[in-house]
């Protein structure tokens, strides 16, 4: 027999809903509302690392690895400086806000955070039934990041990239490394003609992540990260003796598909279901810090928690780099040294945090070379493609 009706159900405890679950603890609105998150692994492992930009100092500077407040993007032609005050660019090992989530909300009086695995979640009588494999739970409203099952059947139909990388981290035994500047991109070295870069993350003067990262629509070989890894290691950084102590890998999903299309009366979809990961750079820590506010605000305001999430401008200029990359994927090097060369990395990261005006999307719009985004908008405007 069910004995308690929870309010909210939180399906997922990624960075969707544990920034959904904090910002809910941190607003009185919902002291007395009884919260559940729900979530089939421990969440005790150190399964990704999220960077993200900001300005100044912020609420997750107690558990981030490091801040940047310099940074490089650089090509075989030429190297960039990004001098990104006010902006710091952050880092987060998943493990620390994983940690610092589960005090605050193990301390919480309100909060059951239970281990189980989803089978389904539908609408009955008495509110959202969620069943597991060990019991069943009712709450009035659910908040779900797990992808919808039409995702997997309809993306064909939509511009889809994958963002996947491997990366080392890497202990050199002399001091190497310069600790103020991080590489954003580099594309000294490439995978074949495709858009691919290399990614630096300096933690000390002997020690630094080390990623290569590739936005195109099909996988390469897990080994050939470790040619391409090693070849930077060895070429660019000028550095022959170092060990390994961490692997990370990834792949992250760039669509313009409508994941909000999922969203129904009680259910809403967040994070990388719910259509808030950027589609076109991948970024999410911050993104979803936004939309768990959005939906808090919606919430005490008597509104849908869905009301105004998402741009439909921005989700327009997503569609239009993607049908670019996915149909012309060798001009991802021009495409970013254009933006980069052009603007300033202030306005870069405001556009990137859908935060410009019409004008200013237009002065970093016209910045990119024009046929191919052309034809991407005809195609949008038309369903024809100009050859």
């Amino acid at each position: 027999m069910l004995s308690t009706i929870y309010d909210y159900a939180i399906i997922g405890a990624g960075g969707a809903g544990l920034h959904l679950a904090m910002a809910m603890l941190a607003d009185a609105w919902f002291a007395n509302k009884k919260i559940l998150i729900l979530d089939k692994d421990t969440k005790k492992t150190n399964d990704k690392t999220w960077s993200f930009w900001e300005k100044g100092s912020g609420k997750w500077d107690t558990i981030i690895e490091k801040s940047w407040g310099k940074g490089k993007f650089n090509t075989k032609e030429k190297s960039i400086d990004l001098e990104l005050a006010p902006y710091l660019y952050k880092t987060l090992p998943a493990i620390n806000f994983y940690n610092f989530a589960r005090k605050k909300i193990t301390e919480a009086k309100n909060i059951d955070w239970i281990q189980a695995e989803i089978n389904t979640v539908n609408k009955s009588e008495k509110g959202i039934k969620i069943e597991s494999k060990q019991a069943t739970y009712i709450a009035k409203q659910v908040f779900d990041s797990r992808i919808d099952k039409a995702f997997a059947v309809e993306k064909d139909k939509y511009f889809n990239i994958q963002q996947h990388f491997k990366g080392w981290v890497i202990e050199t035994e002399r001091p190497v490394f310069d600790t103020t500047t991080f590489v954003m991109m580099d594309y000294q070295i490439k995978w074949q003609d495709s858009a691919s870069f290399t990614y630096v993350l300096p933690f000390s003067p002997t020690k630094a992540l080390v990623e290569f990262t590739l936005f195109t629509t099909d996988l390469i070989e897990y080994g050939a990260y470790d040619i391409l890894l090693k070849k930077y290691v060895q070429d660019i950084l000028k550095i022959d003796q170092y060990h390994i102590t961490k692997v990370e890998y990834g792949v992250i999903p760039m669509s313009d598909y409508p994941f909000q299309k999922a969203n129904q009366e009680g259910i809403m979809k967040i994070g990388t279901a719910g259509a808030h990961v950027k589609p076109s750079s991948g970024y999410a820590f911050k993104n979803m810090e936004k939309v768990a506010q959005k939906i808090i605000n919606n919430l005490k305001n008597n509104r849908p928690p869905t009301n105004n999430i998402l741009s439909k401008k921005f989700y327009f200029y997503d569609s239009l780099y993607l049908d670019v990359l996915v149909n012309h994927n060798e001009l991802g090097e021009s495409i970013y040294t254009d933006m980069y060369e052009k603007n300033s990395i202030q306005q870069i990261f405001k556009f990137l945090d859908e935060e410009t005006s019409l004008w200013e999307d237009f002065k970093i719009i016209t910045s990119f070379k024009f046929s191919p985004f052309l034809k991407a908008l005809w195609y949008y405007l038309t369903g024809m493609r100009i050859k």
